[in-house]
């Protein structure tokens, strides 16, 4: 025991040794990089002298380590030095001297007190005092040494503005003025425990003090799990009155500099947060400051902030979102502007490209991180419906007869954990999907220039492997836009179809049987739906896995080989001929221009889940189709029913017909005469009547009850007419997407994108990215008329274009502009139309002799095209 408290006491001193050589080699750092403050300064190694050559923060930090080895001259900060640094330093340094001089007289105890050094934590009364004794004296140095103590330390922010609540006989005897009623030696001992405090580096050991008290923990048993001891309304008064003195405000910036690498220590290997729960009150503390996004922190501070920020547990990011969901949509937007500078900062700063990755800037990262907790905040702020969620499928999804490569290997089906969920989105009991309107637009979490600069193939790497060395932006969907998260997506699904592919290799040469490594559909044009839906019907009983194989269509009689151009053109019949009304599976909407599932369809279930499957298999092929859905089917293809709210674009008249029943200010049973019965009409016009409630034809509805009726209107209308046409075509859909990573990354509002494309044709911007090939340029007589003949085209005719060059006559995701198109030269002057190479988006053009001929022969040639044949 004698040895182990002799080596304890060693131990203590050489961390007291190495603290005291650290704080005077950041002196003279600072003395190298701001100076002293005096003008006349004569100390040649000071950046306040006369002649003194500036150099930047590296080199001054190596010659500050020079400069203490030969135990060089230090300045004294003179008391018109502005930054807060040296200040700061000036007050560690003398705490020596102030702990050894254990006789003082009753001048130097003013003076100490004068001084604040006795403050290790604040309040916001505390905080006007001082600056009032500071404003009278014209002297603002003893506020600035006692913020760069308190908000460099861990401990000492922790513990500043608490909220007021009953306090114990220990508090209520340090407020009373310990000093008045100790006698001196009292007040020396007090002096210099204070000071010895400081001496030993409290932001560096906090993590060893806080949390062994039982009070912090008593603290938070009685918050809830959204609330948190510090008293924001206070802080943000401090913040705002001390923000406008230049002064005081770089007090913050530095002390937050030396502050964050601390905590970030504390988090990473001290375990801090689980001992001590009101640690989260650091981070609230410093998050009100309001110039965090201002050039000062960008550089270092707000990194290191976010760094630190970026290793608290799940539980405090947990808490926190919950604490900022209750903020001003204002408030969530200023910290969303921090956070999204800060990255935009980091990445036109740097050049990233596939060699330098933006994924391994830990500043990009960890300020990512952060987003994420200010987003899920953003969401549950926001308007939520908790509580309209689809059932789960009664049947699974059947997998595969085959085996899989994993299992011919031995191995357990990797996919088998099902689909990705964010683990902060578990802890907070909360889904994206689940906020009908966010305090923030979604649109906002977005950063553009991040999204430029990610090499999407390594982030999906980084991104399936899922390793705590690389960070994948995929894994914070909210900050990707809908092209580079259509691009993950593409990624996904072309491993998919390679895997299945490898698959199909190998379990033929196992088992001997024919090789299948695509799924083929040879369908004739006049029977596309019978040919395809028969096909797809055996596939998805026989072997679903099948689905997840790469298609390759082949039009009966046709010599087109289908390297996609193919399966754009089946895909836009198939849909044609299925939304077509006169089969009857869908219902078509003039006013809307919309279609919603037949309820009175006399179609079986199948037909629905063959449907679901060819827009599962829309997305996998990344084929856009010209599908016009109101956006609660894609709501609920996300696990949402549809409400009253979702009849405003599927059902504009019933919607508005219903909201002034909701505001009628009369008699709604006397004036209205309805009842909880309500009628349809089948296929042939004929009317179904339907109770809302049971007798509903004999309640009338009333005032009181028209909020009931309302509801269960719009429930019957989305989802109970049309459950089982639904269910069919949600399973269908869940063949193919299962482990698709769609619902991870997007949004309804994003899958209509991904399905039906843009409905903004912009040729303009189209026009941009088009290349040339065969001897044409952008300067090219024909190119020149070619874009003339094609702006002057109606929306009709543009639409017939791009269906005759792309096979499709929607934009991507993105618009136009990402549509890679090429024209290529086909020769001289002729009579030949215009063709096309659909699959690659080619447009082969003659050189025709003039601007009208060019115009003749391209009308006939996108007005009567069809087929495919090989030139």
């Amino acid at each position: 025991m004698v040895a182990l408290a002799y080596n304890l006491l060693s131990l203590t001193s050489e961390c007291r040794k190495r603290a005291a050589a650290k704080h005077l080699i950041e002196r003279y750092y600072h003395q190298l990089t701001e100076g002293c403050g005096n003008e006349s300064c004569s100390n040649s190694w000071c950046a306040s002298s006369v002649g003194f050559n500036r150099m930047d923060n590296n080199a001054a930090a190596v010659k500050a380590l020079e400069l203490y080895k030969v135990n060089a001259k230090l300045c004294d900060p003179h008391p018109s030095k502005k930054g807060t640094a040296s200040a700061y330093l000036e007050s560690s340094a003398h705490s020596n001297s102030a702990c050894s001089n254990r006789k003082m007289n009753h001048k130097d105890v003013h003076s100490v007190r004068d001084n604040f050094k006795d403050v290790n934590y604040l309040t916001e009364e505390k905080i006007y005092e001082i600056l009032d004794i500071c404003g009278e004296k014209e002297d603002y140095s003893p506020l600035i040494r006692v913020i760069g103590r308190v908000f460099s330390s861990a401990e000492g922010l922790v513990q500043s503005f608490r909220r007021s609540k009953p306090h114990t006989k220990e508090e209520l005897k340090s407020l009373q003025g310990k000093d008045e009623d100790k006698d001196e030696d009292e007040k020396e001992a007090a002096a210099c425990s204070a000071t010895a405090m400081e001496e030993d580096s409290p932001a560096s050991s906090s993590s060893s003090r806080l949390g062994e008290g039982s009070s912090g923990e008593n603290d938070v048993q009685k918050l809830a799990p959204d609330e948190v001891s510090v008293d924001i309304e206070a802080v943000r008064r401090v913040y705002e009155r001390l923000l406008s003195n230049e002064k005081i405000e770089a007090a913050f910036l530095n002390a937050l500099v030396y502050l964050s690498p601390n905590v970030e220590c504390d988090l990473t290997y001290h375990n801090v947060y689980s001992r001590d729960p009101n640690y989260l009150n650091l981070f609230v503390i410093v998050m009100e400051n309001s110039n965090l996004h201002s050039p000062e922190y960008l550089e270092i501070a707000l990194p290191q902030f976010c760094k630190a920020m970026s290793k608290l547990p799940l539980a405090a990011q947990a808490k926190l979102a919950r604490l900022w969901s209750h903020y001003s949509a204002e408030q969530i937007r200023r910290m969303v502007e921090t956070f999204q500078q800060l990255i935009t900062y980091k990445v036109i700063s740097n050049e990233f490209n596939s060699r330098n990755l933006v994924n391994d800037d830990d500043a990009v990262v960890a300020a990512t991180k952060c987003l994420k907790i200010v987003y899920y905040a953003n969401v549950l702020g926001g308007d939520l419906d908790m509580e309209h969620n689809e059932e789960e499928d009664e049947e699974p999804i059947p997998e595969s007869s085959e085996l899989t490569l994993q299992e011919l290997l031995g191995e357990e089906r990797r996919n088998k954990k099902g689909p990705r969920v964010d683990p902060l989105e578990t802890e907070l009991g909360i889904r994206t999907n689940d906020c009908r309107r966010p305090l923030v637009p979604f649109e906002e979490f977005v950063n553009e220039p991040l999204n430029e600069v990610l090499e999407m193939d390594k982030d999906y790497t980084f991104f399936k492997v899922e390793t705590e060395n690389k960070f994948s932006f995929m894994t914070c969907p909210f900050i990707l836009n809908a092209v580079t998260k259509n691009l993950g997506l593409y990624y996904d699904n072309r491993i998919r179809m390679y895997s299945e592919r490898r698959i199909t290799v190998l379990y033929s040469l196992v088992q001997g049987q024919q090789l299948n490594p695509y799924l083929r559909l040879k369908v004739r044009r006049d029977h596309i739906i019978d040919d395809a839906l028969v096909r797809l019907e055996m596939i998805a009983m026989e072997n679903p896995a099948d689905l997840k194989k790469q298609l390759y269509v082949e039009f009966e009689g046709e010599q087109g080989v289908d390297e996609g151009g193919v399966s754009k053109e089946f895909f836009q019949l198939v849909v044609e001929e299925i939304f077509n009304p006169d089969i009857g599976m869908f219902t078509y909407d003039e006013r809307t221009k919309m279609f919603w599932f037949n309820p009175s369809s006399f179609e079986n279930e199948g037909q629905y889940t063959l449907i679901g499957i060819v827009l599962g298999l829309a997305i996998y092929n990344n084929c856009i189709l010209d599908v016009h859905f109101p956006m609660v089917v894609y709501r609920k293809l996300m696990g949402k029913k549809g409400t009253f709210r979702d009849l405003a674009d599927a059902n504009p008249v019933l919607y508005q017909s219903l909201k002034e029943l909701l505001e009628y200010e009369g008699s709604v049973e006397e004036d209205m005469m309805i009842t909880f019965q309500i009628s349809q009409t089948d296929l042939f016009g004929n009317p179904l009547m339907y109770d809302l409630r049971e007798n509903g034809d004999k309640i009338p509805v009333t005032n009181e009850n028209r909020k009931e009726f309302v509801a269960q209107y719009a429930e019957y209308m989305l989802n109970k007419s049309v459950e089982k046409q639904f269910k069919a075509f949600r399973r269908g859909f869940h063949m193919v997407t299962n482990e698709s990573p769609l619902k991870y990354l997007f949004r309804p509002e994003e899958i209509e994108l991904l399905i039906c494309g843009s409905r903004n044709l912009d040729f303009l911007a189209l026009e941009e990215t088009t290349e040339y090939d065969g001897g044409y340029n952008r300067d090219s007589r024909i190119i020149k008329e070619f874009w003339e003949t094609l702006h002057s085209f109606g929306e009709e005719q543009k639409r017939l274009f791009l269906q005759f060059t792309t096979g499709t006559d929607r934009a991507p995701v993105g618009g136009l502009g990402k549509l890679k198109m090429i024209i290529a030269k086909n020769g001289p002057d002729t009579d030949r139309l215009p063709t096309s190479h659909t699959c690659f988006n080619v447009l082969l053009l003659p050189e025709y002799s003039s601007k009208e001929k060019l115009r003749e022969r391209l009308l006939k040639a996108i007005t009567y095209a069809k087929g495919f044949g090989m030139l």
